[in-house]
């Protein structure tokens, strides 16, 4: 976990996004998708 932005470095998911993602439905997870692509264009 990078320590300054609090997202994994290699999926860019937060610590939330990551331990719910197991039984989360693929709504939740094709929203995550969405904010991991912006995240990665502003980084």
């Amino acid at each position: 976990m990078d320590e300054k932005t609090g997202l994994c470095e290699g999926c860019q998911r937060t610590i939330d996004e990551i331990v719910r993602w197991g039984s989360a439905d693929d709504s939740y997870k094709r929203a995550v998708w969405v904010e991991i692509q912006q995240r990665r264009h502003s980084l």
